[in-house]
């Protein structure tokens, strides 16, 4: 059968870096929530595996076997037609690959196709949280996903349009031993409550990315004096940055000053769930 699916941003609202495996996997305690905003694909079986990619921000996203939503659909044994409207920055630390991947692996396994075990972790360390795709907490290596309730979240996401490579963030990482988030993660009756609790963990990835890519000093700067932020953070390995709100109102008037100030920096104004 056709179909059409939505691949949601991912949203690092902590990342934790506890250790490091003998085989180089970092080991990760991060709570992850999903944005209504994201790429869309449309499947269309067929006799071969193709795909096209269109959209804002198609430039410089291969079209054949490198990209992980080929490399899911092949996984799967899967053939046809799949449209990929790149709407996410990529390789931005919102998960946009492995939302896509995620997506896809969703959908067949929704339509019958029996998905190897191993396989979406075997696209990356993102790709089970997405197949998720709601407020988690991602441990291990990333095979580790239990859902958790959290309030709805008003936001500002923001790419300042530099990419940064998250091996180099990752081995400019001053510690690698860090500690985890508590055990339990308490229920919230609020945004203001959420965002208290969430200043007090941390994105390990942080001060590394922030070196390699000094933009994104001005852009936490710029969220972090926003009316109405309550919290400025890097998602993932960053560039892209998140400030939370009170209200959708506010969040949107935040993208239209940053917007305005930044235009050729991607604003997007979410509901994180």
């Amino acid at each position: 059968m056709a179909a059409e699916v939505f691949a949601p941003a991912k949203i690092n609202l902590t990342l934790h870096v506890t250790g490091r495996r003998d085989d180089g996997y970092h080991l990760l305690d991060s709570l992850v929530v999903f944005a209504d905003t994201g790429d869309r694909l449309q499947l269309a079986p067929g006799p071969e595996l193709s795909l096209e990619v269109s959209g804002l921000f198609a430039e410089g996203v291969p079209a054949d076997r490198r990209n992980l939503v080929w490399k899911a659909a092949a996984g799967a044994g899967w053939t046809g037609r799949i449209s990929l409207d790149k709407q996410l920055p990529h390789g931005a630390g919102i998960g946009g690959g492995s939302s896509d991947a995620a997506a896809v692996l969703c959908t067949l396994a929704g339509q019958g196709a029996s998905i190897p075990e191993a396989l979406p972790l075997s696209l990356g360390a993102d790709v089970p949280v997405c197949m998720v795709a709601r407020a988690a907490r991602m441990q291990g290596i990333g095979e580790q996903v239990t859902p958790v309730e959290l309030p709805q979240l008003h936001a500002l996401l923001v790419n300042p349009g530099v990419h940064v490579p998250t091996g180099p963030v990752f081995s400019a990482l001053a510690s690698r031993e860090n500690p985890p988030m508590p055990d339990v993660i308490p229920s919230f009756s609020s945004a203001e409550e959420c965002a208290a609790w969430l200043a007090e963990q941390r994105n390990d990835l942080e001060a590394p990315a922030r070196k390699l890519a000094p933009v994104i000093d001005r852009t936490l700067a710029d969220l972090q004096s926003s009316r109405q932020s309550l919290l400025a953070r890097m998602s993932g390995s960053g560039a892209t940055c998140f400030a939370l709100y009170p209200t959708k109102k506010a969040a949107h008037m935040a993208a239209y000053e940053i917007g305005a100030e930044h235009p050729e920096w991607w604003c997007s104004a979410v509901t994180l769930t």
